[in-house]
């Protein structure tokens, strides 16, 4: 697939506002949970999950077999350091990979643990959460949020919604681990910002870029109150919401939107 530089760029405006950020600004931090939603991001996953046993949290894991599933049992395969130390069945849920990465490659106890194994996209991932905190009595104001760069905004969003509805208060500190940046390098694409290899091959970030921007849009097609009503209104910055129109008008990208 052939780019021009204003499409990079555009794509770069989006994802810089996609993967919300509060986490690297604040010098203390004293988080008392870590939330790891379900995806294929390995820099994202390794990093949080290093996070979460240096500063000695509990971590909860949420996700069931769902769109990311496969993706990412190939990036654990494809991940040698990983691989090497973990085993996993066909059926089993992200929440219960990511889990075991957690205690058989950084040595997370068990005791530090939840498991929420049974939601299948960003929506369930709150209310289940929500669910299994409050079913275990957990107790938890500062909560670092992490979830796939692209989907972090509107997972920080669906949790904020997920928890007023209960008029339950958390203060979620967004954090996608690292900010994606797509470059042009000797006349190759490059998806820079991740230590590790495992991150998206070039037409899933576009089709995420795109497709997270449509969810976000407080409109008949979108998630929030005059859409889906999965959300609450998200006000998209004018240049985010003009770079995806005139990307959105691209014939060679607008076919791959997820």
């Amino acid at each position: 697939m052939k780019l021009t530089d204003p499409t990079v760029k555009d794509l770069n405006t989006i994802s810089d506002w996609l993967s919300i950020d509060d986490f690297s600004s604040q010098d203390n931090l004293q988080p008392e949970m870590l939330i790891l939603a379900g995806h294929a991001i390995m820099p994202n996953i390794v990093g949080a999950v290093n996070f979460a046993a240096n500063a000695d949290i509990p971590v909860i894991f949420s996700g069931g077999i769902g769109h990311s599933t496969e993706l990412l049992k190939e990036a654990v395969k494809c991940n040698a350091y990983i691989s090497a130390s973990l085993k996993y069945s066909l059926n089993d849920s992200e929440a219960k990979i990511l889990a075991d990465i957690a205690k058989m490659v950084f040595g997370i106890g068990a005791d530090k643990i939840y498991l929420e194994d049974k939601s299948t996209n960003c929506g369930l991932n709150a209310l289940f959460t929500r669910n299994l905190i409050l079913k275990e009595k957990l107790t938890a104001q500062n909560v670092i949020l992490v979830q796939d760069p692209l989907m972090q905004r509107r997972t920080y969003e669906s949790f904020r919604f997920c928890w007023q509805q209960q008029n339950l208060s958390a203060n979620f500190i967004n954090w996608p681990v690292f900010k994606p940046k797509l470059k042009q390098v000797n006349g190759r694409y490059m998806i820079t910002g991740g230590q590790l290899p495992g991150v998206w091959d070039l037409n899933r970030y576009i089709s995420m870029t795109l497709g997270e921007v449509k969810r976000l849009r407080d409109d008949a097609g979108g998630y929030g109150p005059k859409g889906a009503g999965f959300i609450g209104h998200v006000t998209v910055p004018d240049a985010v919401e003009e770079a995806w129109q005139r990307l959105t008008y691209c014939t060679n990208l607008a076919g791959i939107v997820r």
